[in-house]
């Protein structure tokens, strides 16, 4: 499943409990054309796979989930307070 770094929790919650934004809008990650859209949504989709943790939301199309299952969401925000996102392969863990 996604995992969230902690610089990406905030900026997700961050963006969705901005003045004017409704309660409960989460960040929706769908497959658009063979890339990944991201953008605000007040609330998931019907078949949408929500990660829901401290405070942050994230909607889930099927087959941004089925790509996304093995990976590390990272956030940064800019100078100009803008946010970018990162991806990363999730590290298993070591055995012994």
């Amino acid at each position: 499943m996604l995992t969230l770094t902690p610089n990406a929790v905030e900026v997700v919650r961050s963006l969705t409990s901005d003045d004017g934004v409704p309660e409960g809008t989460g960040l929706r990650i769908a497959n658009q054309d063979g890339r990944l859209a991201l953008a605000l949504a007040p609330q998931p989709d019907e078949a949408d796979r929500v990660i829901a943790g401290e405070g942050a939301r994230l909607f889930l199309d099927d087959s941004a989930a089925a790509y996304l299952d093995d990976k590390v969401l990272d956030a940064n925000v800019d100078d100009q307070g803008n946010p970018t996102f990162t991806l990363a392969t999730q590290t298993p863990p070591a055995t012994m």
